[in-house]
């Protein structure tokens, strides 16, 4: 406690807030957003780790279960866990790797396609909604500069 009192006292006696206080204060307020955006999500019955999953399928194209498993930062058989429950629902598809027969290419599919659709529309509409109904011009705008700066930052550790 002793600290986080230090860092408002010296927030206070130069008016601009710390990195340190920005840094704690934005960790804490974009997880209440995405614990709040995952409660917007229609029923899809798709896990957190499926749904990104099949973003990064979506997003990045087909991959190996050892490349899905590295870039998730999971073990292989917690995502071919994840990858199976996916198959059985339809969301994605397996193919021989051309490169190595011992191993197979992960595709979305269609319908998998079709529910991230949903689930983005779901959440880009809630967010849209708070957005018009709580801000005005001028603190949209504000919000708007601030999403370029935090893609400033993902980028750079990237």
């Amino acid at each position: 406690m002793h600290e986080e009192s230090e860092r408002y006292e010296e927030s206070e006696r130069s008016g601009d807030p710390t990195a340190e206080q920005v840094a704690v204060d934005l960790t804490a307020v974009v997880r209440k957003l995405v614990r709040r955006l995952r409660t917007t999500t229609p029923d899809s019955r798709l896990t957190p780790s499926q749904r990104s999953v099949l973003a990064r399928l979506d997003g990045e194209g087909p991959s190996t279960t050892a490349a899905l498993a590295r870039a998730e930062y999971v073990r292989p058989q917690s995502m071919r866990l994840t990858l199976g429950a996916l198959e059985e629902q339809g969301m994605v598809e397996r193919t021989p790797d051309p490169d190595d027969g011992r191993q197979s290419v992960v595709s979305v599919t269609d319908a998998g396609r079709s529910t991230l659709a949903a689930v983005r529309a779901a959440k880009q509409g809630w967010l849209s909604e708070a957005i018009a109904g709580e801000l005005d011009g001028a603190e949209r705008r504000a919000l708007a500069e601030a999403a370029v700066l935090l893609d400033r930052l993902v980028e750079r550790g990237e």
